[in-house]
C-alpha cells in the first residue's frame, strides 16, 4: 500500500468490504445510493483495477461470482490520505487544524483525545501502533 493511492470510487468499493468482510461485485454495486449508483460494470473495471493493485484478492467462486476481501485496511488507507494531505500543506499540521477549527469539525473532546495521545507518546508509548482508534 505504501505507494498506492485510492480514488474515491475505490475508497468508496472498500467500504464495503471493510463493513462486510467479502462481498461480490453485485453486492459492491448494489451498496452504493440509489441515486449514486455506479454501473456494474463499472464496479467491475475497479475492483479488476484494484486487484492489479493488490489492494482487493479473489477468495473464493460462487457460481459465476467471485468473492473479494480487502487486503488494505481503514487504518492503512486513511494513514495514506492523511499523509497525502498533510504533504500539501508543505508537511505542516497547523493549516489543517485551524481549517478544522474554523469549520467547527474539530471538537473539545476531539482535543482532550488528541491530548492524551501526546501525553501517552512522551510517557513511551508506540507512535501510532496500527494506529489509535479513529473516531
Amino acid at each position: 500500500m505504501a505507494g498506492t493511492r485510492l480514488t474515491k470510487l475505490e475508497i468508496q468499493i472498500m467500504e464495503t468490504l471493510w463493513n462486510q468482510g467479502e462481498a461480490s461485485i453485485r453486492q459492491m454495486q448494489e451498496a452504493f445510493p440509489e441515486q449514486k449508483r455506479p454501473g456494474y460494470t463499472t464496479v467491475q473495471k475497479m475492483i479488476y483495477r484494484m486487484e492489479a493493485k493488490k489492494v482487493v484478492r479473489r477468495v473464493r467462486k460462487i457460481g459465476n461470482f467471485h468473492m473479494f476481501v480487502a487486503i488494505v485496511s481503514r487504518e492503512a488507507a486513511q494513514r495514506r490520505l492523511v499523509d497525502d494531505l498533510l504533504a500539501m500543506f508543505g508537511g505542516k499540521s497547523r493549516p489543517v487544524m485551524a481549517h478544522l477549527i474554523g469549520g467547527g469539525k474539530l471538537t473539545l473532546e476531539d482535543v482532550e483525545y488528541v491530548e492524551k495521545m501526546l501525553k501517552d507518546l512522551k510517557n513511551g508509548a508506540k507512535a501510532c501502533p496500527g494506529i489509535w482508534p479513529i473516531w
